[in-house]
C-alpha cells in the first residue's frame, strides 16, 4: 500500500539564509550583458587617450544606443582646458585635484560630486597649484567646443570618442576593437 507523500518533502531544502536565495528567473530577453570595469585607475598608459598635450581620456562605459559615455579625464597641467556648451546633461566626480568653471565661483576639489544641467556653456580650467587633476564624467550628448561669443568649433559624443579611443588602441598594439568591451 502506497503511503501518502508529504509535502514538506517536495519542499526544496531552504538555506539557513533566505535572502542570500539568487533571483530565479530569466533575465529579459535581448538584455546587454553587465559590464564590470576593474581597477579603473590602474596605471596601463596604453588605456589614457591623448586628446591634447597633457590631457588624456580613459574610457569607462561607451553606449550609443542611449547617446552617452562614461570616461575619466587626467590632466596634468593647470589653465583652461577648453569651452564647451551640453546638449544633454553631465555628472561628474572628482577623484583626484581640483577644476572650476570660469563662469562659475565654485570650485570642484577632491570628492565633489558635480551636475551640469543641458545647455549650459562653461570654460573648464585647472587652477595654478594643481598638479593633476582627474574626473570621471558621465556625458549624455554632445560637448560643442565654442568660442567666448558661441560659435562652434567642433564637437565631441560617444561616437566621435568611439573613433578616437578605436585610433589610439590600434596605433599602441591593443587593436581597434578593444574599444568593444566599453560598449554596451
Amino acid at each position: 500500500m502506497n503511503k501518502p507523500l508529504d509535502p514538506a518533502a517536495l519542499a526544496p531544502a531552504t538555506p539557513a539564509k533566505p535572502d542570500k536565495i539568487p533571483y530565479a528567473l530569466p533575465q529579459p530577453w535581448g538584455m546587454a550583458k553587465d559590464l564590470v570595469a576593474h581597477d579603473i585607475l590602474a596605471e596601463d598608459e596604453r588605456l589614457w587617450v591623448p586628446i591634447a598635450p597633457d590631457i588624456w581620456s580613459r574610457p569607462i562605459h561607451l553606449n550609443p544606443v542611449g547617446g552617452f559615455y562614461i570616461h575619466m579625464l587626467k590632466v596634468k597641467r593647470s589653465g583652461v582646458l577648453q569651452r564647451h556648451r551640453h546638449s544633454g546633461q553631465v555628472h561628474a566626480y572628482v577623484i583626484k585635484g581640483s577644476w572650476y568653471y570660469l563662469e562659475h565661483d565654485w570650485v570642484a576639489k577632491e570628492g565633489s560630486y558635480i551636475f551640469e544641467p543641458p545647455g549650459e556653456t562653461h570654460t573648464l580650467t585647472v587652477p595654478d597649484d594643481c598638479s593633476e587633476m582627474i574626473t570621471l564624467f558621465t556625458v549624455y550628448g554632445s560637448l560643442m567646443y565654442v568660442d567666448p561669443m558661441g560659435v562652434s568649433l567642433g564637437y565631441d559624443d560617444v561616437f566621435t570618442r568611439i573613433d578616437k579611443y578605436r585610433a589610439h588602441f590600434e596605433k599602441v598594439g591593443l587593436g581597434a576593437d578593444y574599444v568593444q568591451q566599453f560598449m554596451r
